[in-house]
Parts: structure tokens; sequence; C-alpha cells
């Protein structure tokens, strides 16, 4: 069946039944990757492990999700979508039971990495939604509510995740992922339509190494860079140092291929324009600047007695981060209704201006006063968790190539993983450097400060970023 038919075929197949699939694997692959997260403790005393190797598990699953990211996209163009996704269902489910039975840590890795694979979830799920979907208005509605999964299930992954690690063990929230991947991948292939617009094309397998080397290099060299946080070490400066280059070597080659390959993953004169690189710097620049502030500092704030509030984790998630996920659930449909008929870039802007006010109440205001930090916190969940968070994604979907509609979203999400790494390294770092000066307080509100300008230079570069046209609704 040729690419126009297959696309046709699913274009006039069942939304509704198709958005039962897609929310399936995105809810199964958000809660693979956030329900973990309060039984990391849990976790360590049932593996006989401390929290800093329980913790590199998460950075390796999150690292795996974000290579397999940068290439799966493109590999469903040719082979199949629905192909794709199922079989990152199917992984999830064997690296899911592989965890849950591990004997030891070891083990967990294994399992963790290979649930990697399934980080391309979101912006596969857009892609095949987007072949299916014509009218703009219907699809921004429906975009808005799938990734609005990617920020938290509604506060309920992190409740559910610690419920069944205190009661049952953490191998049961394993158990727990195997049954909702198996599920998905039953409703994907029940009710989502094929569609491979590159069929016929040859995969650029030499370019996908040079750039998953490029990019886990870099990866890698941020999470050793931010051990330096916590003491300096010069074999762990060396080794940083030593993989940026390797990173930038890497990524040098990935240039040169793709100059000369006859199908390239990736033709070098889109790497060169706007609407590519206006996008990923964006998103790098806004995950740096939010992420570590909304899932490390202030909840780290919040919790500590001096000069925090000194409330408990349980009530803090309730007050602080379940509204936000909440929130970013419920507003993200709205904002993706609106973004065809306002603009996928001016919604993104007034998301992004919304997002610096919400860091500006509490830098300001919130590290005084407790009502105030939860106001910001709730700004923060409806401008980013369910504004600029959809339309950065979005984006990678409407502003991908014609011919090549699997690269941007891929590269995107390698953006919001960098950013989230690097989020996660310079924060910090700023919180350790300014603590010696004695005045706690002050150095959160430096730290709130820093992620407000980085988020002020991605409003900066998000005015760089084309109208996708084709995406929205004329006047």
């Amino acid at each position: 069946m040729s690419a126009t038919l297959t696309e046709a075929k699913t274009s006039r197949g069942n939304v509704t039944a198709l958005m039962v699939a897609l929310l399936a694997a995105c809810v199964a692959f958000q809660l693979n990757a956030s329900m973990l997260s309060p039984a990391l403790v849990t976790m360590g005393k049932e593996l006989n492990t401390d929290q800093a190797v329980i913790g590199l598990s998460q950075t390796w699953f999150f690292t795996a999700a974000a290579l397999f990211s940068l290439f799966l996209p493109r590999l469903s163009d040719i082979i199949g979508r629905k192909k794709i996704l199922i079989a990152m269902m199917l992984l999830m489910a064997v690296g899911s039971v592989i965890a849950a039975m591990a004997p030891d840590v070891t083990w967990l890795f294994v399992g963790r990495i290979i649930q990697g694979v399934s980080g391309p979830t979101v912006p596969l799920c857009l892609i095949m939604l987007r072949s299916a979907v014509s009218n703009p208005r219907k699809y921004g509605t429906l975009m808005g509510l799938i990734t609005a999964v990617n920020g938290g299930v509604a506060g309920v992954d992190s409740f559910v995740g610690g419920y069944f690690a205190e009661h049952f063990g953490f191998r049961s929230i394993f158990w727990l992922m195997v049954v909702l991947a198996v599920v998905a991948t039953a409703l994907i292939a029940f009710l989502a339509g094929e569609s491979k617009p590159a069929a016929g094309t040859s995969m650029d397998w030499l370019g996908v190494f040079f750039i998953v080397v490029a990019v886990g290099a870099l990866l890698t060299a941020l999470n050793e860079g931010s051990k330096l946080v916590g003491a300096f070490a010069p074999g762990t400066l060396l080794l940083s140092i030593g993989l940026v280059v390797v990173a930038a070597v890497a990524f040098f080659c990935f240039w040169t291929v793709e100059k000369r390959a006859k199908e390239p993953m990736v033709e070098t004169v889109h790497l060169r324009q706007r609407s590519t690189w206006a996008p990923l710097l964006t998103t790098t620049l806004t995950m740096t600047g939010i992420f570590a502030v909304i899932n490390g500092i202030v909840p780290a704030y919040v919790q500590a007695a001096d000069p925090g509030f000194g409330i408990g984790p349980t009530e803090m998630s309730l007050i602080i981060l379940t509204p936000y996920a909440l929130l970013g659930w419920l507003v993200g449909p709205i904002s993706g209704r609106l973004a065809p008929i306002l603009g996928y870039t001016k919604v993104l802007r007034m998301g992004m201006l919304g997002s610096i006010a919400a860091l500006a109440i509490i830098a300001f205001f919130g590290l005084s006063s407790l009502p105030m930090m939860i106001a910001g916190t709730v700004l923060l969940g409806i401008m980013y968790a369910g504004t600029v968070n959809i339309m950065l994604n979005g984006l990678g979907v409407v502003l991908s190539p014609a011919g090549n509609p699997g690269f941007l979203p891929g590269m995107n999400a390698g953006a919001f993983n960098l950013g989230a790494g690097l989020s996660f390294l310079v924060l910090p770092a700023v919180l350790v450097a300014t603590s010696a000066l004695g005045d706690a307080a002050a150095s959160y509100m430096t730290v709130v400060v820093t992620g407000l300008v980085i988020t002020v230079m991605a409003f900066a570069a998000s005015l760089l970023i084309p109208k996708p046209v084709e995406a929205e609704v004329a006047e």
C-alpha cells in the first residue's frame, strides 16, 4: 500500500478510538517515568544499595529515553509508526518485568535502560495524531490533551507510586507498569491505523550513530558535571571536559555525514533554518530555567525547616506538586484549542510571560509566604505545564519538514532532556555557590532569580520561532 493511501486510511479512521490508544500509550510512559520518584528510598532499602546508585538508575532511564527519541520517530516514518509504537510498548513491558524481578541493582539498571526505548512515546503519538486529524482546531485540542499527560497524570502518579511502594514494595510498581504497557499495546494494535510517509527510504544509520554519540556524551558530561556541585574532583572535571569534546567531534561527524548522504537522517539545510534551531533553543532554555525549580528547588525549600516552611513530603506534594500537575492536565487541551486560532507562537509567548511572572512571585514573595509560594506554583502549572510545555511539543510536530515529519519531534525530545540535565546542573550549582555566603534564604532567592533570567532568555529565543501557518486557522 502506498504512503498516500495509508495516510488516507488513517485519517478516515475513528479518531476517538485512536485517542484512546494514544492516551493509553502516553499514560503508560508517563507513569513509567514518574511513578518511581516517591519509591526511590524503598528501592534502595530492598536492593541493599544507597540513594546515589538508585538515582543513577533514573538518570540512565532518561538518558536512554533521550537517545532513542533522536531516531525512532524518523525510523517510524520509514517502517511504520504503529509498528514502532507497539514495539516501544512491548519493550517497556519487557524492561518492567526485568526490573520487577531484579535480584540486584545491576538488573534494575538493565530493566530501566530497556524501558527507556519508550522515550519518544509522546512525540510519536503527536505525529500519528497529526496524520489522522486534518482540522487544525480539532488537532490542537487533542494535541493539548495528549501532551498534558507529559506533565504528570494529574498528580496521581506520585501518590500511586508512594502507596504501592509503602504497602507492597517497589516491585509492585513495575508489575503495574507491565499491565499498563500490555493494555496500551493491545489498544494500539486494535484501534490505531498505520502510517509510513517515508516508506521505501533507507535509514541513515551512520548519521544515527554520530548524533546518538554526540547527545549521549553531552548528557553524560552533564551528569558527571553535576557531581562537582557537591565536591570538586579533578578526575570528574577532566572526564566531563573529555565527554564534551567527544560530543563536539561526534556532532561535526554527524554534520559531515548528513551533507554527503544520499538519504540523510536530516538535511543540513533544515538544521540551518529558524524553524529548526529556534524551537530547539527555546525548549532547551525553558527547561533549564524552570525544570529544577519546580521539581527540586521549591519542594526542597518547602520541606526545609530553615529557611523553609518545614512541611512533610506528603503534604508538600498535596499543596505544591499535585495542583501544578492537575492544572497542567486541565489547561493543556484549552491552550491546544487556542493555538491554531490565536497562533502557536503567540500562545507560547503568553505562556512564557506567565511563567516568568510565576517565577517572580516565587522568588520575591513565595520564599517568605507559603500562600504566595502556592500561588506561584499554581500559576506555573497553568502557564508552563498547561501552556508552554504543550506549545513546545506541538511546534516540534507542526514545524517539522514535510518530507521528514519525524525529525524535529525527535530532536525536540532530546532538547527537553538536555534542558532538564542543564537545569539540575546549573541551578544546584548556584545554590551551593551562594550558600557559602551564609544566608540560606538569599541563596534560594538567587537560584529562582537565575531560573527567571534563563526563562527570559527562552522568551527572547521564542521570538525567533516562525509561525506554523499551515497548522493555524486563517483569520
